[in-house]
C-alpha cells in the first residue's frame, strides 16, 4: 500500500512539475516584446534625461514670473548690553548720550533676519518670450528622442524577427534531416543488396552533402543561442520564463512598396530629426527676441522687511535714529532696471544668431542626408522584394524536380546523385526564401523608418 502511494505521489509531482515547466514558456507579440525591451532599456532612460531637462528649463523659464528674485539671510550670535552714566536719561534716548558704552559685564543672543523681494510688473514680454522659447526647447527636445527611439525599434524588430527566422531555419533542418536520413537508409540497402548502379562517387558526394549539413545544423544552434540569450537581456528575464515570439512562420509584410518620391515627401514631413531642428530654429528666434527686450528698461516692484531682536538692548522710538540690534523696518516700492552692459548684450544676441545659423545649415545637411537615404532604403526594398518572389518562383520549381526526382528514385529509374542534387537545391532555396523574406521585411521597416512612417504599419501577427 506505501509503495503504490509512493508511486502515485511521484507521478503527481512530475506532472505539476512539467505543467510549472509549461507555464514558464510565454509566446509575446512584437509589441509587448518593444515595450518590455524599450522599458529595461539604459539608452532610452540615458536619451530621456535631455527631455526631463529640457522640461526643467520650462520650469525655471516659468518660475520667473512670479518673485524670481527672493532672499532671506539670518545672523545669530552673542552680543554686550549697553549702559549711560546719564541721569535719568530713558532707554529709548540712549541715543542722546554720546558717551554710551558697552556693557561688557550684559550679554545677550542677537538674532537677525532679513527678507528681500522683487517682481516684475513690466518687462516688453521679455519672460513670456523666454517661457515660449523654452517651451519650444522641450518639444524639440522630444522629437529628437523619438528619432533616436525609432532607431532602437528599427534593431529590436530585426532581433525579434531574427528569432522567427531562426525558428523557420531549424524546422528546416529537421525536415532536411528526414530526408538526408530516409536517402542514407536507402545506400545502405543498395549496398548491402551488391547494387552495381550506386557510383563510388556519388557516396564521398552524400558524405561530403552530410558533413556541410551538420556544419549548417551547428551554425544555427549558435545562432538561436545567440538569439536567445540577447532576448533575455533585453527583456531581463530574472523569472526563468522562457520567451518565445508569438510570431511562428516569417512571411513577406503585406504592405506594398509606393513610388520613392512617396517616401521622399513622407520623410521631409514626418521625420522627428527635421521637427526638432524647425521647432529649434523657431526656439533660437523667440530665445533672441527674448534677449533683445530683456535690454530693455524693466519696472519692478520691490519690497523688503528687515528684524533684529537683542534683549539686552533697548529698541529706540526715534524712527531716524536705527539699532541695528533691535529694529523691525519694512517697505516696498517700485524700480527701474537697466542692464547697462551692451558689449556683452550684444555678445550674447550675436552668439545666438551664431546657433540660429548653426541649426539652419543642419537642417539643410540633414535634409540631404534623408534623401540620400530614403533612396538608398528604396533600392534595397525594392531589390528584396524581387529576390524574395524569384526565389519563390525558383522554390516551386525545385520541388517539382525534386517530386520527379524521388518518383524516379522509387521505380529505380533515378539516380542517387540527381536526388541529392534535387534536395540540396530544394533545401537551399528553402532557407534562401527565408532569409530574403527577412531581409526583406527589414530593408522595408527601414524605408518606412527613413520616411517616417511608423513601425506599426508592418506589424501584422
Amino acid at each position: 500500500m506505501t509503495t503504490r502511494i509512493s508511486y502515485l505521489l511521484i507521478i503527481f509531482f512530475a506532472l505539476s512539475a512539467a505543467e510549472i515547466q509549461a507555464q514558464d514558456t510565454l509566446r509575446i507579440d512584437f509589441q509587448t516584446f518593444l515595450s518590455k525591451a524599450l522599458n529595461n532599456s539604459g539608452q532610452i532612460d540615458y536619451e530621456r534625461q535631455e527631455v526631463e531637462l529640457a522640461e526643467n528649463r520650462l520650469d525655471q523659464a516659468k518660475a520667473q514670473r512670479i518673485l524670481p528674485s527672493v532672499d532671506f539671510s539670518s545672523q545669530h550670535g552673542l552680543v554686550p548690553g549697553v549702559k549711560s552714566n546719564v541721569p535719568g536719561l530713558a532707554e529709548d534716548e540712549y541715543y542722546l548720550d554720546p558717551n554710551l558704552r558697552n556693557d561688557w559685564d550684559n550679554w545677550a543672543i542677537f538674532t537677525r533676519f532679513q527678507l528681500t523681494a522683487a517682481q516684475p510688473l513690466f518687462t516688453w514680454g521679455a519672460i513670456n518670450k523666454a517661457v515660449d522659447a523654452a517651451r519650444l526647447g522641450a518639444e524639440a527636445a522630444q522629437y529628437s528622442f523619438e528619432a533616436k527611439k525609432e532607431d532602437l525599434e528599427i534593431r529590436l524588430f530585426e532581433l525579434y524577427y531574427s528569432r522567427v527566422l531562426a525558428m523557420e531555419i531549424e524546422r528546416l533542418l529537421e525536415e532536411a534531416q528526414d530526408k538526408l536520413d530516409q536517402i542514407e537508409s536507402q545506400i545502405e540497402d543498395m549496398q548491402e543488396e551488391g547494387d552495381t548502379s550506386l557510383d563510388d562517387s556519388e557516396i564521398f558526394k552524400f558524405e561530403i552533402f552530410k558533413a556541410e549539413f551538420e556544419i549548417q545544423k551547428a551554425e544555427v544552434a549558435e545562432n538561436m543561442n545567440f538569439v536567445r540569450e540577447t532576448w533575455n537581456y533585453i527583456l531581463r528575464n530574472q523569472e526563468n520564463e522562457v520567451y518565445e515570439p508569438e510570431v511562428r512562420f516569417l512571411d513577406p509584410v503585406s504592405a506594398e512598396i509606393e513610388p520613392v518620391d512617396f517616401y521622399q515627401q513622407s520623410a521631409f514631413s514626418n521625420r522627428p530629426e527635421l521637427k526638432a531642428l524647425n521647432i529649434g530654429q523657431e526656439a533660437t528666434r523667440t530665445y533672441i527676441s527674448s534677449l533683445k527686450r530683456q535690454n530693455l528698461p524693466g519696472l519692478f516692484l520691490g519690497g523688503y522687511l528687515n528684524f533684529a531682536n537683542t534683549p539686552n538692548r533697548p529698541r529706540q522710538s526715534n524712527p531716524f535714529i536705527q539699532n541695528n540690534t533691535n529694529l523691525l523696518s519694512g517697505g516696498f516700492g517700485f524700480t527701474i532696471r537697466q542692464n547697462l552692459n551692451f558689449l556683452s548684450m550684444k555678445a550674447n544676441i550675436e552668439r545666438n544668431q551664431i546657433e540660429l545659423n548653426k541649426i539652419n545649415y543642419a537642417e539643410d545637411a540633414t535634409k540631404d542626408g534623408i534623401l540620400l537615404e530614403v533612396n538608398n532604403n528604396y533600392r534595397q526594398a525594392s531589390l528584396a522584394d524581387v529576390k524574395v518572389k524569384q526565389t519563390d518562383q525558383a522554390l516551386v520549381t525545385s520541388k517539382k524536380w525534386l517530386r520527379q526526382e524521388q518518383l524516379d528514385y522509387d521505380f529505380g529509374m533515378g539516380d542517387v546523385k540527381d536526388l541529392i542534387d534535387a534536395m540540396k537545391k530544394e533545401l537551399e532555396l528553402k532557407l534562401q526564401l527565408k532569409q530574403r523574406v527577412f531581409e526583406f521585411n527589414s530593408s522595408l521597416a527601414k524605408l518606412n523608418k527613413s520616411a517616417g512612417i511608423p513601425l506599426t504599419t508592418l506589424i501584422t501577427n
